[in-house]
């Protein structure tokens, strides 16, 4: 029997996520901004915790962590699933609104990576899962704060891996596609500029066209393998589309990287270091 502490628990995959670990028989601390008292905490009983968190609030999730090692006396996995989504275009962001999408993001992964890291070092064992999203295979228009938080994430979360690897405590990215959640009826939108009007529309038109959700309980399945495995990916793509994607925008790098080596390899060239010049007093 494991220990999950999952953030965003309250909904969409968060909540699928805790639903998966509990019908498996594991324990939960079901953590989130809003929790809502229904059959979810009587259908579980004692297996579940659930705990009122705003991850922003660093204080608040080292408490919030604390309480649940006492609660339950460990933690096994860690899902930091809690995130924001804020669509305008790059030149509309306001100060604010730039700064909250990396508040929940980026920040508060951050902060609870950092509040349980010293509980799974003490065990040597442990697994951190980064929720991440397609929008980290690439910036796409409207998204591209969405997108700078979440390649935020996964900068952090190569350098965690290989940190948190020397204590035997595993990390893993999960990249996901669409899925029917409510972080499509809770995102934010900056106030338009008239000048992107014509793209807007396009990308509308794009959007009416575009990719079937699937179900929550799709991704929940695959995070149990993964969480399940003796040797977890870095990475985990989630979706037909993401895992299509990334290796069309891979191969696309690639290609560019190829075509312009010969600019690369000239812009180095070793010599030793220039001599220190001291002033004469």
């Amino acid at each position: 029997m494991r220990t999950w502490f999952i953030t965003g628990a309250s909904r969409g995959l968060g909540r699928a996520f805790a639903i998966a670990a509990l019908e498996r028989g594991d324990h939960v601390v079901a953590a989130a901004r809003t929790i809502t008292r229904d059959d979810f905490e009587e259908r579980y009983g004692d297996r579940l915790l659930t705990l009122r968190l705003d991850v922003t609030d660093r204080s608040a999730v080292f408490a919030a962590v604390a309480t649940a090692v006492e609660h339950f006396g460990r933690l096994d996995i860690v899902v930091n699933n809690a995130g924001t989504m804020s669509m305008g275009m790059i030149e509309e962001f306001t100060e604010a609104e730039a700064r909250g999408q990396f508040e929940v993001n980026l920040f508060g992964a951050l902060w609870v990576s950092q509040a349980v890291l010293p509980h799974l070092r003490a065990r040597r064992s442990g697994h951190i899962v980064q929720i991440s999203s397609i929008a980290a295979l690439g910036g796409f228009p409207s998204t591209g704060m969405y997108s700078a938080s979440k390649f935020a994430l996964e900068g952090m979360s190569e350098a965690l891996a290989m940190e948190a690897a020397a204590f035997d405590v595993k990390v893993s990215i999960v990249q996901p596609g669409g899925y029917w959640t409510d972080l499509y009826t809770s995102i934010t939108a900056t106030t338009p500029m008239e000048a992107y009007g014509p793209l807007r529309a396009e990308l509308e038109r794009q959007w009416a066209e575009g990719s079937i959700d699937s179900e929550p309980r799709l991704a929940a399945e695959a995070l149990l393998k993964l969480v399940e495995s003796d040797d977890p990916p870095l990475r985990l793509l989630l979706g037909s589309m993401v895992y299509d994607l990334a290796f069309d925008i891979s191969r696309r790098r690639m290609d560019t990287w190829a075509g312009w080596e010969q600019v690369s390899r000239a812009a180095e060239h070793a010599v030793p270091a220039p001599a220190v010049q001291h002033d004469d007093q």
